[in-house]
């Protein structure tokens, strides 16, 4: 077994790329992520935000570079990384024909919890996500926002020091949204460190301590809402949307002049 020297970060992403065939999905990404941050990580679609993710959390080999989880190299050391982080992956990976009640203790007998504290978490938890009047109903029936939870909830019940969350309010209502919102704060008042991506910007403008953008596979911004705008030269009242686009050198406006049939 072999594992890197203790650190202060929970999250290191150390020269991280990932090659596919041609394409450099990921090009030498070097991140660090403080115990206790709540850190959004976004990128237009395709930028390697995925592929990030899944290299952190041990679902995707790396090309080149280190992942490394509380000072655990997760492709040296893999069980010890993989015991300190929960994952709501972005495909929900979901067994149909078991009910919520069932799943999530099935993740908890997975992690290594009693019978006992199995049973009392996923009650609590069912409860949490608002998913205790149908948590015996088969997954199958289910709507995305209720599997969305359930797999929220199975990520969480061995209480993980480290929580990845890839694109958690994509296609989920305002109820949904809410309900997950409420989870991830009280996660983040217990000092869980939270590395999650999301299109809705509003709502990570409101939640992270901190941010990054990828933009074709490379790092362009990382830093506070503040520095941000000190970096891209933006006005003190610039909110997320607007550092962003910036930040991947996206226009402001529709070109004009190629869209002059709609005038």
């Amino acid at each position: 077994m072999s594992e890197v020297a203790a650190t202060p970060y929970a999250i290191e992403a150390v020269g991280l790329s990932k090659q596919f065939d041609k394409k450099l999905a990921v090009n030498d990404l070097n991140l660090r992520v403080a115990e206790g941050e709540f850190f959004g990580f976004l990128g237009p679609n395709g930028a390697g935000k995925s592929t990030t993710i899944k290299m952190l959390v041990g679902l995707l080999r790396p090309s080149a570079g280190q992942a490394i989880i509380n000072g655990h190299d997760m492709w040296r050391d893999p069980l010890a990384a993989k015991q300190q982080i929960g994952v709501l992956p972005e495909g929900l990976a979901l067994y149909p024909r078991l009910t919520a009640r069932e799943f999530i203790h099935f993740a908890g007998t997975m992690y290594g919890l009693d019978d006992e504290t199995i049973i009392q978490r996923t009650n609590d938890l069912l409860d949490l996500v608002d998913l205790d009047k149908d948590a015996d109903k088969l997954i199958v029936d289910y709507s995305h926002g209720m599997r969305k939870k359930t797999a929220l909830a199975a990520a969480i019940i061995h209480t993980p020091r480290v929580l990845f969350l890839d694109e958690p309010f994509e296609g989920v209502d305002a109820i949904t949204i809410r309900a997950i919102r409420g989870v991830l704060q009280r996660l983040r008042e217990r000092g869980t460190t939270i590395f999650f991506s999301s299109h809705i910007l509003e709502i990570v403008e409101k939640l992270c301590t901190r941010v990054a953008v990828i933009n074709e596979g490379r790092l362009v911004a990382e830093g506070t809402i503040p520095e941000l705008r000190a970096r891209v030269a933006t006005g003190d009242q610039s909110n997320l949307e607007d550092l962003f686009l910036k930040a991947v050198g996206a226009a402001d406006e529709a070109d004009e002049d190629n869209l002059s049939w709609l005038r």
